[in-house]
């Protein structure tokens, strides 16, 4: 490396939108078990954006971001598993490489109590590191360890869909995109909601098997019974939180799955517990997943030749610009920003 010095981003005490700023910093130094990277691109989940308009407080000085691709440029002491020229991918969890969650693994959360990936340089643990898929470019790499991790995690290991099962997926962002590409590549039948028609059209070309507008059937709970003869969908991800979760128990078959990965609604959901009681609806929260898991995606996503959906790519120096086109709800699939 010529270079001494890396653009950054750090949240100020009161972050907003309109007050992220890059600024400029020396690079730093891996230490023993540690690799230093240089982060080539980041993509866009709602959580970050939480993080960076102060919705979720964090440290002042904190580095937000949770996804972030790059290559290994250095090394620490005692690092054998990486080698400089090694194209990588951070974690949502960098303490959790295997096994269940559990307060120890999931303490640190790249973007919000740990440092992210907002960063032309990241300092990383070797062990929370994972390869990127062969092929992939670093725009594409980075939209997976939250966004397709989340997606892959709900279906397989929470879910535990067989080929055949049903999943109903609200939206046209990037969980629900990955969660169609993959469900598809497991066998899965994939229900799709929007408010878009014409999003709906691209996800059945994508091979969505059925399409529900929200807005135009908003009794779209039923509907989805009606689509599986009654029986209900084995697997709902919820993210709408007050504003769909009752129609997302009535999707659901008896015994089956509620999986809630996100929120997007201010305030807490009704919980129609009788519904949920009498018929048998197993109700879980998850975020992301752990190492190990999203290591099994790449080989995955290789196996299978699935591809990320990239909707549109803005430098880093236009983050504020990035988020804004996140909120307007108009994307199909992620949104990156690189350096």
């Amino acid at each position: 490396m010529t270079n001494t010095s890396m653009r950054t981003i750090r949240l100020g005490k009161r972050p907003t939108l309109e007050t992220i700023a890059i600024s400029h910093e020396p690079i730093p130094t891996p230490g023993a078990g540690e690799v230093l990277v240089r982060i080539h691109a980041t993509s866009l989940n709602f959580h970050d954006y939480l993080v960076v308009a102060g919705h979720i407080p964090v440290a002042e000085g904190l580095v937000p971001m949770s996804d972030g691709a790059g290559e290994v440029v250095a090394l620490g002491a005692d690092v054998t598993e990486w080698t400089p020229g090694d194209r990588v991918m951070g974690a949502f969890f960098p303490l959790w490489l295997t096994g269940r969650p559990d307060f120890a693994n999931n303490a640190a959360v790249s973007g919000e109590t740990a440092n992210g990936f907002a960063s032309e340089y990241v300092v990383a643990t070797a062990a929370s590191l994972s390869r990127m898929p062969t092929g992939w470019s670093f725009e594409e790499a980075a939209t997976l360890p939250c966004a397709g991790l989340t997606a892959w995690r709900a279906l397989t290991v929470e879910g535990r869909l067989q080929p055949g099962d049903t999943v109903l997926l609200p939206g046209s962002g990037g969980l629900c995109v990955y969660a169609l590409q993959l469900g598809k590549a497991l066998g899965l039948t994939i229900i799709m909601t929007s408010s878009s028609d014409e999003k709906l059209a691209r996800l059945m070309t994508m091979g969505a098997d059925y399409s529900i507008n929200y807005r135009k059937t908003p009794d779209w709970g039923q509907r989805a019974l009606e689509l599986t003869n009654g029986a209900g969908v084995d697997l709902v991800l919820e993210i709408g939180g007050q504003s769909s979760f009752a129609q997302s128990v009535i999707a659901c078959r008896m015994g089956g799955r509620l999986s809630v990965v996100g929120s997007t609604a201010n305030a807490a959901p009704e919980l129609p517990l009788r519904d949920v009681i009498m018929h048998h609806i197993q109700v879980g929260g998850m975020a992301v997943g752990s190492v190990e898991q999203l290591r099994q995606l790449v080989l995955f996503v290789e196996k299978h030749g699935i591809r990320p959906i990239i909707d549109r790519s803005f430098p880093i120096e236009q983050l504020r610009d990035a988020f804004e086109h996140q909120l307007s709800g108009k994307h199909f699939g992620k949104i990156v920003a690189t350096f």
